[in-house]
């Protein structure tokens, strides 16, 4: 589900490399060689493929090994990913494709091409000044030292406001202790209001510094030496960049004391805490809003500010009150280093990776900087990009076949919601309501993002970069106070995702997920609605999941429930909470089911409503067996392949802590105990592991 920012509903994390370039012991030298061109176009994969499945393993024992142990045995991680599975595959296709793309963009020839559009010109120049890695070396630091400057000029507190505007509008702004944006009122989501986020710590989570095991501490530790190391490429002697370092971690550990846990920010009670522009200045009397703002080019205050931890905001100004002018000014070239590290000479760009990549998540290698640049690309100017995405693969007939998938998914959870015996009448009304007033949005935006006012020089990477982020930052405030745009999007055509949108209320599929193996035409229904079906009501259900049944149909934090209805859902959910929570991550870490319970909901919920819809859409069609599998095994099967996946360990830590998806094997496993036609199809018997007792089955909808 999408609150405020978007967050990935089913996730990508890595793809697989082609099964028919690998050999049995790992990628092959022609698949890696493959992996360093561009595509032409993009390469088919079934959306059931029998050479993934691992036949030996008993399907009714591990349904996950049954269907991915094949792929699995051949699809080691890519030595430039912390993760690598289906959706990732997908993903690397798709960024090879558009290499191809941006290349051809920016070959000298096109800048004289007269047919080249505004856009085209603006994704072949960026994308040819990314690729100049010699003229970014030969920059090195010179891009930070105008900042530098600033930072050390910084002569008293009554300046920070400003400079910190000025320092978030063209770098990445969640690093500099705040972030500001723009989000739909949580009481009146038609208006668009200014949202406070809290920032500025560089650790993937809070959790990173408040927990006192060996491997937290270990951690921290190799966080201080490179944040010294960092420091030193600064020019700091050994003894500064230490202390500095020890500085950052200080400062840091005391703001992430303040935040919420990510479980309580699933709580949309707890991070709705609307005040008028006097009460944010309440809560931080040190800081003066009005300078910040007027530094940005914002003449009056918003009416209504969203401050999502107020707790939060309050530390930050005790914590700038107590630190000298000194200690700012390191703060801020913390903050300013760690957040354009990545777009800096190669030698900044690795240290940064050593961490970061390396060893906070295990990934060997740094990722080519072709890939980097397309990711940039995308990040920056990604509905330009998606544009021709869209316009070389995505038809009218396969919008309109996810379309009628959809519409029948929907009247499946129609017909669950009147069927249910735990739900009074007054809330079925309330939730077919909603369900009705969901809209739909599929491949692309009806209306595609100006970018006029983008500036890009072909060759002057960083300058693209601060400006890709100024144009996002002036978006963002030109947002609030005025009529909100139904028809925006949070995802990029080309993303390999799909997410539900609890105050927008709709669901969003981009055409990059709409591919085969996830889509696939050629291939039979049963597959399709077992993948894309399930990922549609993956999405649906993230609107009556514990988090989305808290919003109503037009998108307001509002109880529709009764009070009995509410205490029956939490029941129910609370059984695959309970269940999910016996799940073991890596070595002795469990899922935290608290922090996944919406993802867990929405898997099991959306496998059900896409066996109804499938049963419907094939009744009377006399379905034949097909690669040796029933149709609803080949349903079966094709759900679970699209979460074959492998995992570093590293990552997986990372992923206990950060994911608010459960790992891949759970996410079928998980699924298929609660299902009885699961048991049904592959003769399962009583006692074997993908079996529960009928009366211990979770179910919800």
């Amino acid at each position: 589900m999408k609150l405020k920012r978007p967050r990935p509903l089913m996730l990508s994390t890595s793809l697989a490399m082609l099964l028919a370039l690998s050999g049995p012991h790992g990628v092959s030298a022609q698949t890696k060689a493959q992996s360093q061109q561009p595509l032409a176009a993009l390469p088919y994969t079934p959306s059931l493929d029998p050479a993934a499945m691992d036949t030996q393993a008993q399907p009714c024992e591990d349904f996950y090994q049954y269907a991915c142990g094949g792929w699995i045995k051949r699809n080691p991680v890519p030595d430039d990913q912390a993760h690598w599975s289906v959706y990732a595959k997908m993903m690397d296709d798709n960024q090879r494709y558009l290499w191809g793309i941006l290349d051809k963009l920016a070959t000298p020839a096109a800048v004289d091409e007269p047919a080249r559009s505004a856009n085209q010109q603006k994704l072949g120049d960026y994308f040819a000044a990314c690729m100049d890695e010699a003229a970014i070396d030969k920059q090195g630091l010179a891009p930070l030292k105008p900042w530098l400057a600033r930072i050390d000029a910084l002569s008293s507190r009554q300046q920070l406001p400003a400079l910190l505007a000025q320092l978030q509008q063209a770098n990445n702004n969640a690093r500099f202790f705040f972030q500001i944006g723009a989000g739909q009122d949580f009481s009146d989501s038609s208006q668009v209001i200014a949202f406070a986020f809290a920032g500025g710590i560089s650790l993937p989570d809070r959790d990173y510094y408040l927990k006192n095991d060996a491997k937290s501490r270990e951690l921290r530790a190799q966080f201080a030496s490179h944040v010294t190391a960092m420091f030193e490429r600064l020019g700091d002697s050994p003894a500064q960049a230490r202390e500095a370092a020890r500085l950052v971690l200080k400062t840091e550990t005391k703001l992430a004391r303040a935040m919420l846990s990510r479980v309580d920010k699933r709580d949309p009670y707890k991070t709705a805490n609307k005040m008028d522009a006097r009460g944010l200045q309440d809560l931080t009397p040190g800081f003066d809003w009005a300078a910040y703002r007027q530094a940005l080019g914002v003449q009056e205050a918003p009416q209504a500010y969203n401050v999502t931890e107020p707790k939060f905001f309050k530390a930050l100004d005790a914590q700038w009150r107590a630190m000298s002018l000194a200690e700012l000014k390191t703060l801020l070239r913390w903050q300013l280093l760690s957040s354009q590290a990545p777009n800096l000479s190669t030698e900044l760009v690795q240290q940064d990776f050593a961490f970061f990549g390396h060893k906070l998540n295990g990934v060997p290698q740094l990722k080519p900087r072709w890939k980097r640049c397309v990711e940039l690309v995308d990040a920056q100017l990604g509905e330009a990009l998606g544009h021709e995405f869209v316009s070389r693969n995505f038809s009218p007939e396969l919008k309109a076949k996810t379309q009628q998938m959809t519409d029948q998914i929907e009247a499946a959870m129609a017909q669950h919601i009147q069927a249910l015996d735990w739900m009074s009448q007054a809330t079925k009304t309330r939730a077919l309501a909603k369900l009705h007033s969901i809209v739909n949005k599929v491949g692309y935006p009806e209306r595609w993002r100006d970018y006029s006012a983008l500036p890009v020089l072909r060759q002057d990477f960083n300058a693209n970069v601060a400006a890709g982020h100024r144009f996002e930052a002036q978006r963002q405030w030109a947002k609030i106070g005025k009529p909100l745009d139904r028809g925006e999007w949070g995802m990029t055509p080309t993303t390999v995702n799909a997410y539900y949108d609890a105050q927008m209320n709709d669901m969003n599929f981009p055409a990059g997920v709409l591919q085969p193996p996830l889509f696939d035409p050629k291939m039979d229904d049963a597959p399709n609605y077992g993948n894309t079906g399930g990922t549609i009501g993956h999405e649906l259900i993230h609107g009556f999941d514990d988090e989305g049944r808290q919003f109503d149909g037009q998108g307001n934090l509002k109880d529709w429930w009764t009070a009995k209805d509410a205490r029956s859902f939490d029941k129910r959910a609370a059984c695959v909470a309970k269940q999910y929570a016996g799940y073991t991550i890596v070595d002795d870490i469990k899922i935290n089911s608290k922090l996944t319970l919406g993802e867990d909901l929405a898997d099991l919920g959306g496998m059900l409503l896409a066996m109804s819809a499938w049963k419907a859409h094939t009744a009377n069609l006399g379905l034949q067996p097909q690669d040796g599998l029933t149709p609803e095994q080949r349903f079966f099967v094709g759900f679970a392949q699209w979460a074959c996946s492998n995992d570093r360990p590293e990552a997986l830590r990372v992923q206990a802590l950060t994911n608010p998806h459960s790992p891949g094997r759970y996410r079928v496993n998980g699924v298929v105990v609660n299902m009885s036609e699961f048991e049904q199809a592959f003769s399962c018997k009583p006692g074997q592991k993908m079996v529960k007792p009928e009366g211990q089955r979770c179910r919800i909808w």
